[in-house]
């Protein structure tokens, strides 16, 4: 009979509550008054809940930059797949000393953090144009998604079964039929994790919109909070209700294709 692990309960305990005491600060003071947060502070319990935090974000500019967010988040999904997929594809197929150099140039693209090159992407964005459009978000997060999104689905494709590519070039396949009603169909656990990782990324993003963009127009959600934060007063209440109204998207994306996303981060890919 096995012992049980107290320390093992009590680390999990302690995570536990690292966890869980935000989330609940969060939640809790979406839902109270402004003078409620003031008096009791974040960790007590509600004595009263309202609404009007949300009806107030909800009456401002937040849902434009929600439905930004969505468009920039769709978009930037759009790109890394319609990239990522057939450089896989290749890396997996080549077998050549190209296809290798191009998968390592690729990871070389990990080590690279977007702070380091915010400036050369501002001149680059600027030089062609797309200062303050949603495609000087949706390129530069594309760029940086597209390294991991090689790796997880070069993963995936090798572990498609062998045979199967030789059957479909036994049919006369060409390359690209045996990308399209192949490789696809057995990759969609990976294309799911990277759907998901591309678009929490373009969700979350906060450099790139903060250099890259100016106007309200084009304002994202993350940006969008700082409406609730001003130079002398901060409301508490609203700001956390514009957070969770901005986690719920994600949130159901990730419900969505949360099977998937399991199975490729797993290691399942095509099996």
């Amino acid at each position: 009979m096995r012992r049980p692990n107290y320390l093992a309960g009590l680390g999990s305990l302690i995570w536990l509550a690292v966890i869980a005491v935000p989330l609940y600060a969060v939640i809790a003071t979406a839902f109270r008054p402004s003078s409620q947060y003031v008096d009791d502070g974040p960790l007590a319990l509600p004595s009263q809940f309202t609404l009007d935090n949300f009806a107030t974000v909800l009456a401002g500019n937040f849902p434009r930059y929600v439905g930004n967010t969505l468009f920039v988040a769709a978009a930037t999904v759009v790109v890394v797949l319609v990239l990522a997929v057939p450089v896989a594809y290749s890396v997996v197929r080549g077998g050549g000393r190209s296809s290798s150099r191009i998968f390592r140039l690729f990871l070389l693209g990990l080590a690279i953090p977007a702070q380091a090159v915010i400036i050369p992407v501002f001149l680059i964005i600027n030089r062609l144009g797309l200062y303050d459009t949603y495609w000087a978000v949706i390129l530069p997060t594309a760029a940086f998604a597209l390294p991991v999104s090689v790796l997880v689905l070069a993963g995936g494709m090798r572990d498609i079964n062998a045979e199967l590519f030789e059957a479909i070039e036994l049919d006369g396949a060409s390359p690209g039929r045996a990308l399209w009603h192949l490789v696809i169909p057995l990759s969609r656990s990976s294309i799911a994790t990277v759907a998901v990782f591309t678009a929490l990324n373009a969700w979350n993003g906060f450099l790139f919109p903060l250099i890259l963009t100016q106007s309200a127009e084009t304002r994202m959600v993350t940006l969008g909070i700082y409406d609730y934060i001003g130079q002398y007063q901060v409301n508490p209440p609203q700001v956390f209700a514009a957070i969770l109204l901005s986690a719920v998207p994600i949130l159901a994306i990730y419900l969505f294709a949360r099977r998937s996303l399991v199975a490729g981060l797993a290691g399942a890919g095509g099996k």
